[in-house]
């Protein structure tokens, strides 16, 4: 039996598998955010306490022996931590906004630019670098107390292990990573005034690292890897490793990535640059800010139920009679395939004959043309899977195929925590049948007709972000 970890931004989930990659057992407990003012913070010892209530959960319901373990989670943000992992702060996470005034003036002085040409990696305010040098402005005692600044998954994998501060290639690469040695520039990290804070970047595990848990949550001496964070975790659930296919995650994060060995740092800085267990191959990636975040407010605001979005699919033609939503829900603005960080969502086309399917239907139009945005500048040319918690919705589904006018490889499940064991395996030398662990569960074709019509609605979309992305900067 092999268990995957995958520590989401609102829910913590495990799974256990068979060798032939069958989901044996799942577990899963929300997270809160707490959310004011701009910051968006979470509770490490909340997460770590998740963490061990689904891994024991998990482990009884699938009690035979485990092989090893591999972690993932969400990336980006800053966790603090002491020599021991513990927090020193409350983690800042991803979704958090207050530096944003710091990647306005490096978007003005071309530091960020510059950041960009050399690693890969377009900065928006929720990442390590900015929030790094907002803290060292207005909490220095906190990072003065701290060991390390790592990633969710890192401070999950030093407590359950009790190992030092370690992460990997994927997560470092935002931003200090050099794409082509793998290791940090300490140009970057000059840059951005961190020079003095550069003892707290853990050291990267390149191969990923590995250890055995003490016993919280997992049988203590069980083996566990601390894989990839959760986009490259997901692209490896979903089997997307040749150059050209792409894989959309339809969660938290609208995320759009696109397996790649070519490594382009021109055009407009964007996105960034995944690196993977593999030297010389990338996940090209455009991770929007919000994705399910984004229907999931609406829901909330109209009094919709989840269960109640595919019948209101069904109740209102494409366009919506006319309602438009331009999804840029988050508090830090966008990031992919552009940084905007002052960008918020707009909703047009309303009158009083609208009615919540409209809503609910323009929602997830302008979801679907925010993928295609990014799919388009991530360089996608093959196949596409779609993974995360949009696939439960079998009418989305149809129509987010139609608006990026493709088939959809629906690969269902937990994906990541499949990543996370397939990566595990790499590193133990394991060799699983990975064609069987990432089979699709479905294929969704578009409609011709439907397709068409989208194509035309998604340059007015562009039309339409065009002259939001002016007023956001006026």
């Amino acid at each position: 039996m092999y268990v995957g970890i995958d520590v989401g931004t609102s829910t913590v989930k495990a799974a256990a598998f068979d060798a032939e990659g069958r989901e044996l057992a799942v577990a899963s407990r929300p997270v809160g955010l707490a959310l004011q003012g701009g910051s968006v913070e979470q509770d490490m010892d909340e997460v770590f306490g998740a963490v061990a209530a689904v891994l024991e959960e998990v482990t009884s319901r699938a009690p035979e022996p485990i092989e090893f373990a591999g972690l993932t989670g969400q990336g980006d943000g800053v966790w603090l931590v002491d020599g021991d992992g513990r927090p020193v702060r409350p983690a800042a996470s991803w979704m958090d906004g207050r530096a944003h005034e710091l990647v306005d003036r490096w978007l003005a002085d071309g530091t960020f630019e510059t950041v960009f040409r050399r690693t890969g990696s377009a900065m928006f305010p929720g990442c390590p670098g900015p929030l790094l040098a907002w803290l060292d402005r207005h909490e220095p005692k906190a990072l003065d107390a701290a060991r390390a600044a790592v990633y969710c998954k890192d401070m999950v994998f030093q407590r359950l292990t009790g190992t030092g501060p370690t992460t990997d290639v994927s997560d470092a690469s935002m931003p200090f990573l050099d794409p082509h040695t793998r290791t940090y520039d300490n140009r970057v990290v000059e840059l951005l005034g961190l020079t003095h804070r550069r003892g707290l970047l853990a050291p990267v595990g390149d191969p990923i690292a590995t250890a055995r848990t003490r016993g919280e949550g997992l049988p203590a001496g069980t083996r566990i890897a601390n894989g990839p964070y959760d986009l490259p975790a997901c692209a490896l659930g979903a089997g997307v490793t040749s150059p050209g296919d792409g894989l959309l995650i339809v969660g938290t994060c609208l995320a759009s990535l696109v397996a790649t060995t070519d490594l382009d740092l021109t055009g407009e800085p964007a996105g960034l640059y995944i690196n993977t267990d593999r030297p010389g191959h990338w996940l090209r990636a455009m991770p929007a800010m919000v994705g399910t975040a984004a229907l999931d407010w609406v829901l909330s605001t109209t009094g919709v139920r989840h269960e109640e979005v595919d019948g209101l699919l069904a109740e209102t033609p494409a366009g919506a009679n006319g309602v438009r939503v331009l999804p840029y829900f988050a508090p830090s603005g966008e990031r992919a395939p552009f940084v905007e960080p002052r960008l918020r969502a707009e909703l047009s086309g309303v009158c009083l004959e609208s009615t919540r399917a409209d809503l609910v239907r323009a929602t997830c139009e302008g979801i679907g043309y925010a993928a295609r945005h990014c799919l388009q500048a991530a360089g996608l040319t093959g196949t596409l899977a779609v993974c995360g918690g949009g696939t439960r919705s079998p009418a989305w589904m149809r129509l987010l195929a139609d608006v990026l006018g493709r088939p959809l490889r629906v690969v269902e499940g937990e994906v990541g925590a499949r990543g996370a064991v397939l990566a595990a395996a790499e590193r133990y030398g394991v060799a699983l049948d990975e064609e069987a662990w990432t089979r699709p569960t479905a294929v969704v074709e578009p409609d011709a007709g439907r397709a068409a019509y989208y194509t035309k609605g998604y340059e007015e979309h562009l039309t339409r972000l065009t002259e939001a992305r002016g007023r956001a900067r006026a």
